[in-house]
């Protein structure tokens, strides 16, 4: 009965204190598998178009891959290097090829290829929505120069 009595006690309390919690939840914009794909795609168009064998890796804004492509003739190498490009990007808020040269240009900067996941060649793209850094497309080939509607690459 005190087993009971004491639970009944927590499920309410814990009722009472729930909306306290909610001021401190964070409403973060993300990416849909749609977007991602659409972006994906849209990079594929402008590479294929300049005749560029790229794969294309979109992360989250946590950094999680939502989607991988690979043109045909691209080389097996470049999946993980656009991966490991939106990596660097995402992280760093900076298109890739910005990192690259600050890190050729400061010695300070030369051990961010150090860290792990990191890839100081360009093709690494930011993207804003809004005003949010929120995800961000690695190209393989240098600013294919993509725009979607309200998604805007940082450059």
């Amino acid at each position: 009965m005190k087993k009971h009595l004491l639970l009944a006690t927590l499920l309410i309390s814990s009722a009472v204190t729930l909306p306290s919690f909610a001021a401190s939840v964070l409403d973060e914009k993300n990416l849909s598998l749609e977007l991602a794909d659409q972006l994906a795609q849209h990079a594929i168009q402008a590479c294929s178009a300049n005749n560029y064998n790229i794969a294309v890796t979109v992360v989250d804004r946590a950094g999680v891959v939502k989607v991988t492509k690979r043109m045909d003739n691209a080389g097996p190498h470049t999946v993980e290097a656009s991966r490991m490009k939106a990596f660097t990007a995402l992280t760093t808020k900076t298109p890739t090829d910005e990192v690259m040269k600050n890190a050729q240009a400061n010695p300070g900067a030369q051990n961010l290829r150090d860290i792990p996941g990191f890839l100081l060649l360009g093709g690494g793209l930011p993207i804003k929505v809004g005003t949010q850094p929120s995800v961000l497309l690695a190209l393989v080939a240098h600013r294919a120069g993509i725009l979607i509607s309200n998604v805007r690459l940082m450059h």
